[in-house]
């Protein structure tokens, strides 16, 4: 079992962290708010009053934060220096590739391997260990890293070389916002001509308009339970959070020239909802949005 340092204990980080306690994993956790702090304690972990008190000895660090930049400020030099020789970094946040390369490189300097494995399936796939994991570095690493996934995750996908996990997470991310958007029109569009919402919506999860925001986490409250529209959007994926993957996204597409015609009119729409004052609200709301339109 491995003595592991978790940084970042929000909605999804708190309960990746008590899947890694359910194993028998030993985990000290950081994070700036103190209720989480609290509720990892509840759960037979340790907390830390600084992200270096966290490193102290640590085998393994695993990291869920907002940013590229809190990425960036945490894996400091410092930092590094406070873990065990070769420990493995795996850093789970959703970041532009070129920072989890410079940051990996950095570890890497430091005699330490570093991964970056952004995670798919949401606070239900982290509270019941079924996330997805995507993960970038080298293939030695993601075999080290494996067993401390798997405690967390259901699917582990090797994408490839550093930054990888980043790149095909930011894809899947655009073309979830993207069907999200459209299963909520075809909702809207269903329910202004007097089609019950929940009726219209097992015919499309039969049909070919099925995808997983229909099917997994329906925009329109009542249809389906235990999702934040059935919840008035409270939890999940927060818009400014999806806000910030699409901006991603869009960076993405200028370095490569890619033409995302969707992405950008998705990144548009919830620009627009978040500034309305919506950005903490699950990304589901924008069903909201388009029945205001």
């Amino acid at each position: 079992m491995a003595k592991i340092a978790f940084i970042g204990l929000g909605n999804m980080g708190g309960p990746m962290a008590a899947n890694l306690l359910k194993k028998g994993h030993q985990v000290m956790g950081f994070d700036l708010s103190e209720v989480a702090l609290n509720q990892l304690v509840a759960q037979g972990g340790s907390i830390a009053k600084s992200a270096l008190e966290v490193a102290q000895g640590a085998e393994v660090v695993v990291s869920m934060l907002p940013s590229g930049k809190h990425v960036a400020d945490l894996y400091t030099a410092d930092f590094m220096a406070n873990l065990q020789p070769n420990a493995i970094l795996i850093d789970s946040s959703t970041i532009d590739a070129v920072t989890a390369r410079v940051v990996a490189a950095a570890a890497v300097a430091k005699g330490h391997a570093m991964i970056d494995a952004p995670v798919s399936g949401g606070t239900a796939g982290a509270q019941a260990g079924t996330l997805t994991f995507i993960v970038g570095g080298a293939a030695s690493d993601f075999e080290r890293a494996k067993p401390i996934l798997e405690a967390m995750g259901q699917n582990i996908f090797y994408a490839g070389e550093s930054g990888a996990g980043q790149v095909a997470k930011i894809c899947n991310n655009m073309l979830l916002a993207i069907h999200m958007i459209g299963t909520s029109e075809a909702i809207n569009l269903g329910v202004r001509h007097g089609l019950d919402p929940k009726v219209l919506s097992e015919i499309m999860q039969k049909s070919s308009g099925r995808n997983w925001s229909l099917e997994v986490y329906n925009p329109y409250p009542g249809v389906a339970e235990n999702t934040p529209a059935s919840r008035e959007y409270a939890g999940g994926f927060a818009v400014d959070l999806m806000t910030k993957d699409l901006g991603l996204a869009a960076e993405a597409s200028l370095d490569t020239k890619s033409s995302t015609p969707l992405g950008n009119t998705a990144l548009n729409l919830y620009r627009m909802w978040s500034e309305a004052g919506n950005g903490k609200i699950d990304f589901s709301s924008i069903i909201k949005f388009l029945n205001q339109q």
